[in-house]
């Protein structure tokens, strides 16, 4: 009875070290793979972002919204025919 306990108990402590260095084994590797997915995303965002920035043809344009004559409405009012 005291053997088969033993054999018992150590089996299970066996299993326990064995389960926890793989599990951390296994979580590092995904964790390291998170990390160099994160880096790529924020790298490729900051070059976006500076493109963007540096790009002179994507700058807002001051003249939108700017009508062409502005007194025609105007004209528009104050002639009837």
């Amino acid at each position: 009875m005291k053997k088969s306990f033993l054999w018992l108990m150590a089996t299970l402590v066996i299993s326990l070290v064995a389960g926890y260095l793989v599990g951390d084994s296994v979580g590092y590797k995904r964790a390291e793979a998170d990390i160099k997915n994160l880096d790529e995303v924020a790298a490729q965002k900051a070059a976006d972002d500076l493109a963007k920035a540096s790009n002179p043809f994507q700058a807002v344009n001051p003249l939108e919204g700017v009508e062409s004559n502005p007194f025609e409405k105007a004209k528009k009012v104050l002639n009837p025919f």
